[in-house]
Formats: structure tokens, sequence, C-alpha cells
């Protein structure tokens, strides 16, 4: 489910008027949570349920890292959990978004010394995001190693966290110690706030729709036979 589509928007609105209706207060922080984290999967998996274990992987591997690292004093265990962190997290990045690339150079510089070889791509998709909330976990653990920031005990904030459906598939790449308090805390209504979001919001979709996806065509049209430029 794109940002620029019907059933998103649809989906949005009435998330919107529930969160502002329904889902404010100090009572009802956990319930917040809770219903926001089930959207973010929901969305997610509009695109793949499947890759929903890859998330929730990796979500799961640095929430425990996190709390183990606060509490871990030894220059060894830190590493270790760090280089956990690290492992799992860009070794998944690696596997699905670089093997194939690293197929091919693999495969040039062997013909190269003149050895033929059988290495073969892996024909899956990539998931969608990947980059984003690979990123966004390890900045946490980082984060904790480097003790800016404490580690989080709520796995629903967490988890949260690293799912947050407006910047899951598309970034920014948002700083534990910016966005966790933000789900840890009540909000009230700014009508004028909401404005500026939504004239954003218009502005970013016009610069989409209008300017890149019309640039698009052309720059398709060049990659796709280099010929037409001379």
């Amino acid at each position: 489910m794109g940002f620029a589509t019907f059933y998103f928007w649809a989906a949005f609105c009435s998330f919107f008027i529930l969160y502002w209706t329904l889902l404010q207060g100090d009572n009802r922080i956990k319930w917040r949570n809770g219903i926001l984290l089930l959207v973010s999967y929901a969305f997610y998996a509009t695109w793949d349920w499947r890759f929903l274990g890859l998330l929730f992987c990796s979500s799961a591997v640095d929430f425990i890292v996190g709390l183990r690292l606060e509490k871990a004093r030894e220059v060894r265990v830190r590493c270790m959990l760090i280089g956990t962190s690290l492992t799992v997290n860009l070794g998944f990045l690696l596997i699905f978004k670089y093997h194939n690339f690293f197929i091919d150079s693999a495969r040039l510089s062997l013909r190269a010394l003149g050895v033929d070889t059988n290495l073969h791509h892996l024909d899956w998709v990539l998931p969608v995001g990947i980059s984003f909330y690979t990123f966004q976990t390890l900045s946490y653990t980082l984060d904790i190693g480097r003790g800016r920031i404490r580690a989080e005990h709520d796995p629903l904030v967490f988890f949260a966290y690293v799912s947050f459906f407006p910047q899951l598939i598309a970034g920014p790449i948002e700083r534990a110690g910016r966005l966790i308090p933000q789900f840890k805390s009540s909000h009230s209504f700014d009508l004028k706030a909401s404005k500026e979001a939504v004239l954003r919001i218009l502005w970013g979709l016009f610069k989409k729709l209008v300017i890149a996806d019309r640039l698009a065509v052309f720059v398709n049209s060049a990659y796709a036979d280099p010929t037409i430029l001379n």
C-alpha cells in the first residue's frame, strides 16, 4: 500500500480520527501504542506479510540487546552485544539487498582470472523498507552503547518505534532519543499544527506525483536505452 493511493489515505484518515478521539489520555498510552503497532504491521503486511518476520526479528534482537547492553559493564560483553546487533541486522541487509551485487562482482572478477563459475542469483523480492528499519534499530543499539540514551523496557513502545508506519518504508531514519519519548506521553490536538502538516503532505505528494514521476519517465527511458542520449 503506497502513500499515493486511495486505500492508504482512507486507512490513514480512519486511524487519524481513532487516534485523536479514543486513544488519548495517560491511561490509554499502552492501548494507543498497541493499536499503533498493529496498524503499522498491517500496513507493512499489505505489501508482503511474509517479510513481517524480518521486521519482528530485527526489532526483537535490538530490544533484547539494548536491555542487556545497558546492564553490561565488561568491555568484552558490550562488544559482543553490539557485534550481535551488527551481525544480525547487516546480515539481513547484505543477504536480501546486496547478495546479487556481490555475486555479479565475484563472477566478473573470477572470469578476469580465467575461472568459470556457477554462482547463481537469489531470486527473491527485496523487502521494502529494510534499509530504514535496519539502520533505525542499529542506531538505537549504538546510542545505548555510547551512553546517549537508556534502553527502552516497554516492548510495545520499542516495536512501535521501529515499525512506525509513516516512516517505515520511506524514512527518514529517526533517532530513538527523539521519537521514543513521543510514544510515552500524551498529546493534545493542535489545529494549526494539523493544517501545517496537511499542507506539507500535499506539497510532498505534488513533488512526487507531478514532478518526480514525470521526470522518471525520461530517466527510465535513458537507462533502458542509453543510445538515445547520443
